[in-house]
């Protein structure tokens, strides 16, 4: 099966000689920018990292923007796969929010998913394709799918929600509330594991009061 990228060229899986070398190129990549950031990064520094020619990075990718895009979609389709598959038939909303809220806190503050959400936020202004690439892919993908997902437990009678777009951005916003902005901003280290499970519980319970059926 052959996906399209977030410019809406074909990517070749990646079990293909072709995907390989598109993944090998794309962590490679994620080394540079890593290490040196968006601006301080260059495509020879990026073909010797990932062990290609320089030619064969352009066969890839035309520029350090299409790259970075890349890796910003694909922690994005990371999230998403990972985090926001939920069942629609699982009527036990406070469990799979929990479940939910607390992967989803984890996963934002990776170091690994940190240095390209702050690279975004540095070149946005400048570069709004690709903001709005992140914004499209991620967070509203996001809330889009608990949208959908709270959509069916207002017609299964456990739920009474008026906006589903709100009321799924609320939950997440509440889930990350005192843990992850000092993370992005180099305030405090990442939060235990402790600590994120009360702050998801407190908005787990908070939704369900506002929203829960009783």
């Amino acid at each position: 099966m052959i996906h399209s990228d977030e410019l809406g060229s074909a990517v070749p899986p990646a079990s293909s000689p072709e995907g390989a070398k598109r993944c090998q190129i794309v962590e490679g990549a994620r080394r540079v920018f890593l290490a040196q950031g968006f601006d301080g990064a260059s495509m020879g520094e990026i073909a010797r990292t990932a062990g290609v020619s320089k030619g064969t990075l352009y066969v890839y990718f035309e520029s350090k923007e299409q790259l970075f895009a890349a890796i910003v979609h694909q922690e994005c389709r990371a999230q998403a796969e990972q985090i926001f598959d939920l069942d629609p038939d699982d009527h036990d909303v406070g469990a799979v929010l929990s479940r939910l809220g607390i992967g989803y806190v984890n996963f934002l503050v990776r170091p690994e998913s940190l240095s390209p959400l702050r690279t975004v936020i540095a070149i946005a202004e400048r570069m709004p394709e690709i903001g709005r690439q992140f914004y499209e892919t991620g967070p509203a993908r996001g809330i889009a799918q608990l949208a959908s997902y709270l959509k069916v437990q207002v017609a299964a009678g456990v739920l009474a929600v008026d906006d589903f777009e709100v009321a799924a951005a609320q939950f997440l916003d509440a889930c990350q509330a005192t843990l992850f902005k000092p993370v992005l901003l180099n305030f405090s280290a990442p939060p235990g594991q402790a600590q994120i499970e009360h702050v998801v519980g407190i908005a787990v319970r908070g939704f369900l009061a506002a929203y829960q059926v009783r």
